[in-house]
């Protein structure tokens, strides 16, 4: 059995960025976190659910974007000594979010800060894939910077062809696969926030399969049975890994997948592990995600 473990949205942040950052979207951002979201997204949370994800022992972590929050360098060199503390780079995979690419001027940091954990096999870029036990994980980036008020992100041409290619190998090779992305490909999804070609994506997936797509972006944790040839593909979003309880959107947590079994006949049991009322991280609910005939 290999477990992989879950997290997205820590929104790692600073307090008092420097006044000459904040000429640009940064600053209606800042507006934000000093109205709402910092009150939302607390260090103490991520240190609860990062202890209990370590307690877990699992054989390896995604982690599906929004790592920072304003893409500034000093938030990426946060994430990345909280990218160090879960474990070596070949034990965890990343992909990025909106709030990774949240200016243009950011557009290079996620690879310069944090490349070492969203490289494949062959070091290629996204899309790309790492092999890992019975599995397959497949990093695609969503992450473009977008205009004040919006976070919406997009796969483009290229990664949709070529996601394509690496599903079909995986399943040549027999490997259950897991893709990786931050928006996720649902239909019918907030239009500020969407996955602008979506139906794109999931015409990929309704070509070449796969057998389950983790996503972020949303806060809550939630299931989606999307249509992937003969079996309907489960795509599950998992709350921010930072998130107070007492707000609109789930406690901070994460997702546990323990998968096993062999092509035709995968087993995978989710375990939503989150904060309670005491303030301790445990299993609230579990589920299981084997593929649904169409």
């Amino acid at each position: 059995m290999f477990v992989l473990a879950h997290l997205s949205d820590p929104h790692l942040a600073i307090d008092t960025p420097p006044v000459s950052k904040l000429l640009s979207k940064r600053g209606l951002g800042y507006l934000n976190w000093l109205r709402k979201r910092r009150a939302i997204h607390r260090p103490e949370v991520l240190a609860a659910v990062t202890a209990d994800v370590k307690a877990q022992a699992p054989d390896h972590i995604a982690v599906t974007g929004d790592l920072v929050n304003l893409s500034l360098p000093v938030e990426f060199q946060k994430a990345q000594d909280w990218l160090n503390s879960l474990d070596v780079p070949a034990d965890v995979t990343v992909v990025p979010g909106n709030h990774d690419a949240y200016v243009r001027s950011a557009a290079s940091y996620p690879q310069q800060y944090w490349g070492a954990y969203m490289r494949g096999d062959q070091s290629e870029n996204f899309p790309f894939v790492r092999r890992r036990g019975p599995i397959a994980l497949i990093g695609v980036s969503t992450a473009v910077p977008t205009p004040p008020l919006s976070a919406t992100g997009r796969v483009g041409r290229d990664q949709l062809q070529r996601l394509g290619d690496l599903l079909e190998q995986a399943a040549r090779e027999r490997l259950f696969r897991v893709v990786l992305i931050h928006h996720p490909p649902v239909p019918r999804a907030n239009y500020f926030r969407r996955l602008v070609d979506a139906e794109a994506l999931r015409e990929v997936l309704r070509k070449h399969g796969a057998d389950l797509v983790l996503h972020g972006h949303h806060h809550v944790s939630s299931v989606v049975w999307l249509s992937g040839g003969r079996y309907t593909i489960p795509c599950v979003g998992v709350p921010s890994a930072s998130e107070m309880p007492g707000h609109d959107e789930d406690p901070g947590g994460y997702h546990l997948f323990e998968i096993d079994g062999e092509p035709g006949n995968w087993l995978c049991t989710m375990s939503v592990r989150g904060l309670t009322k005491d303030g301790t991280v445990a299993e609230v609910n579990r589920m299981e995600l084997g593929g649904e005939l169409v």
